[in-house]
């Protein structure tokens, strides 16, 4: 994808030590991928990246928002996004991805792409339940929430035990002291 090239990284030019990388994430990033579960999107990823001799530390950090709708409502909101994820790269004879904490690049590469690794531990900072603040606080109005407030299934009265014949509590206590 030649429109993620910003993300990518040329690591061969970059001189031994920390080096910051800035990114503004929105949904032109997430069009690229063909994700649209996100309204809007207005996040800042941060990459701390350290070359040394032998391998690179890398530590992303995303904070921001992302508009999504409620599982319960279908209401849209603003839900607040603050992860991180490190990431060790280090160099091999080939290249390997299958440790999502190590990348394993070949010896020939001169750059590589940080776009597919923001992206996953974006949508995976998302919960799986979604569901908006006012519907938890209890200040959300919405036909929705009436509507199944509505179909809800109502507690019975609890029923009241009727007495028990004394002769049958007699032997059911015998059959309990028989089991001690």
């Amino acid at each position: 994808m030649k429109d993620l090239k910003q993300f990518n990284i040329p690591f061969v030019g970059l001189k031994e030590g920390k080096h910051l990388f800035e990114y503004d994430i929105d949904n032109t990033f997430f069009e690229l991928y063909n994700y649209d579960e996100f309204e809007k999107t207005s996040l800042k990823v941060t990459l701390d990246f350290v070359k040394k001799s032998t391998l690179f530390e890398l530590n992303f950090a995303v904070s921001g928002t992302v508009n999504i709708p409620c599982d319960v409502t279908n209401e849209n909101f603003d839900q607040e996004i603050v992860t991180k994820m490190p990431l060790v790269v280090k160099f091999g004879s080939e290249f390997n991805d299958d440790n999502e904490e190590i990348l394993i690049l070949p010896h020939e590469a001169y750059q590589f792409s940080v776009a597919q690794f923001i992206y996953e531990m974006i949508v995976l900072a998302v919960p799986n339940k979604r569901v908006h603040p006012k519907v938890l606080d209890g200040t959300m109005e919405s036909e929705a929430l009436n509507r199944l407030e509505e179909l809800q299934i109502k507690k019975e009265k609890p029923v009241e035990e009727k007495p028990t014949d004394p002769r049958w509590d007699k032997l059911k206590s015998l059959i309990t002291e028989k089991k001690t």
